[in-house]
Order: C-alpha cells, then structure tokens, then sequence
C-alpha cells in the first residue's frame, strides 16, 4: 500500500471482519504461529500493556496494548480495549475494542478496525494453535469448556472448523441457562455427547481437553485432584488457577515477562514460588520443537494475549477488506503537509 503522501484511513467494521475470519479460521491460525516465531525471534517490540481503572469499579478495565511486529509483517500499532463485565447484564457486550494500524515507514494510521472480534479471534486462534501443539494433534477425547461466554464461542468455532474430532463436551458455567444455549449451538454444529454437569469437577474428571474462559479476577479452582487425569488446560482467563495447581503442572505460555503481572494465576505463583523456574518454556518453543508435552503432568498454557497478534489478524483482515473494496475510507483525514 503506497502511503508515501497519507490523506485517508479506511474503518472497517467487525461484521466485515468476522466474515473474512469466519471463511477462513485456519489462515488465522497460521498468522498466529508465524507472528509467535517472529516474536520469538526478536523481530518485534512489545511494551506492557497498560490498565485503565475507573476508581471505585474494580472490574472495569480498559486495555492499551501497543506493539510492533517485523518480519514478514512490518507493521505498528495499538488495541484499546474495554472490559465492562456488568454490560452483559444490561444486554451489551463484555468487551469493545478498537485496533489502529500505523505504516512504518511514515508512522501514519491507515487502518481503524472495530477489534472486539479481531481480539476474540487471535485468542482463539492461540488456544487452538497450543492445544494442537501440546496434544499432538487435532484428536481429544472428550473437550471442556469452563466458562461459556464470548471466546468459548469463538474457540469452539475454531476446533469445529479446524475439523477437531472428539467424542463429547461437557460445559460448566456459573449460569446455567448459558451453558444449555451453549450446548444447543454446540449441537447445531453437529456434536455429539454435550452436557452441561453442576461442577468443574465434572468437566475435569471427563474431559483431556479443558477451556478456561471465565471472567474471574482471582483463582477460584483450588482442588489438585481436578488435575489428576493430566489434561491439556487452555488457561485463556489467567485468573482461574489456584498457584498451587500451576505450580504441579507443566506451564506454557507466550511471553514470560508479559504473563508474569496484573495477578494472573502465573504471576501469584511466581510470588509465592519466589521463582519463575515453574514456566517450562512458551508457545513458539513447542512450535519449533525445543521443548516437548511431558505426559506425566497436566500441561496448562496461559497465553496473556499479545498486542502483536492483534496486529497480524488486523493486518490481514485490512488487506482482504481493501482488496473486495470494503470498509469505509475517510478520504482527506489527515491535513495537508505544512
């Protein structure tokens, strides 16, 4: 894209998005991968994420989270993204997100994206991308979701279309009325044996592959025996874990330095370990092959969600919008050169 003389930036909406996402979970997946490699390599910068309270309202947050990412990419820019928990109350959704793009070469934005569904996506790409990695394969028994909400839906969605063969789901959420329209999607799509049980328990003792994607703020699984059949955990929520539990486990993540804050669950064990020795390694070491699933212990994979994977699934759905003619370019945006 020549923006050697920048005037317009194009906006493109999350129904645009979703639709290039939606035809195409399995490129999205890749991106993923290959911008964890470019990360790994060093080809990236990626400052802490920085979090907006309201006084007084503990559970609202909004979430800058700035990033270049190189390589094949080439690309700069920064997600803003609100958590609002008690919007689902009122019928609006948790999240709501914006995702700028910059050019590098100029430093101009040149993309503005509606990011609630590019920010759903890239994390449900990297759950998927680490259960792949960590089972071995696109096979497991029987899968768990603990939390029934807006990323389960969409990480369900990426195991369906990634054609994920297993036996059965078993759902658990603190509401069980959206459990049970969540086990009626699930059977929509075609699955088998979905049941929605009155305990995690129930979804650990049966399951060999356990998502986590509740809205929990501290660790509220504390029971080692819900670890005992060694289960692959997508720990997508990160607050969910008791540090005991992590510290049993073979932990995995995407960035050490990154994960270890705002207490998540790896963060409260770092404390309480007084190490961080606990974290065998990340997600593009598994990728590459330096480091492999110890079948002895549970394997928990605590992704915090890097800015520069925004960018990669950002950069691409700009690219397919731009190419169809889509989006809504704001010619004469910028003024002109003094």
């Amino acid at each position: 894209m020549d923006l050697s003389i920048p005037t317009s930036i194009n906006v493109i909406g999350g129904a645009e998005a979703l639709k290039y996402i939606a035809a195409d979970r399995s490129a999205c997946v890749d991106l993923v991968s290959r911008a964890y490699l470019v990360h790994d390599s060093g080809d990236s910068s990626l400052p802490h994420s920085s979090f907006l309270r309201i006084p007084r309202r503990e559970r609202d947050r909004i979430i800058a989270l700035p990033a270049y990412l190189g390589g094949e990419f080439d690309v700069a820019g920064i997600k803003w993204i609100a958590s609002w928990p008690e919007n689902t109350a009122r019928g609006l959704a948790r999240a709501s997100a914006v995702l700028v793009l910059n050019d590098p070469a100029t430093g101009f934005p040149f993309t503005c994206l509606e990011a609630s569904v590019i920010s759903a996506t890239r994390t449900a790409a990297s759950a998927v991308l680490g259960a792949e990695a960590l089972i071995g394969g696109r096979t497991a028994r029987r899968i768990g979701f603990i939390g029934t909400g807006l990323i389960a839906g969409h990480v369900a969605d990426f195991l369906a279309d990634l054609a994920w063969e297993t036996d059965g789901y078993r759902l658990f959420d603190l509401s069980r009325p959206a459990a049970e329209r969540f086990a009626t999607r699930l059977t929509e799509r075609g699955a088998a044996d979905v049941q929605v049980v009155d305990e995690v328990a129930g979804v650990f003792a049966q399951c060999d592959l356990v998502v986590l994607a509740t809205v929990a703020g501290t660790p509220h699984l504390h029971d080692p025996e819900l670890l005992a059949n060694r289960p692959v955990v997508l720990h997508l929520s990160l607050r969910d874990l008791d540090p005991a539990l992590v510290l049993s486990a073979q932990n995995i993540t995407d960035d050490v330095d990154h994960v270890m804050r705002e207490h998540t669950s790896l963060h409260l064990a770092e404390q309480q370990a007084g190490h961080r020795d606990f974290v065998e390694g990340t997600i593009a070491d598994i990728v590459a092959g330096r480091i492999r699933r110890d079948p002895e212990r549970a394997a928990v994979y605590s992704p915090f969600g890097l800015g520069v994977l925004d960018l990669a699934i950002g950069q691409w759905v700009h690219r397919q919008a731009t190419e169809a003619g889509e989006g809504r370019l704001v010619s004469d945006f910028f003024p002109a050169a003094q």
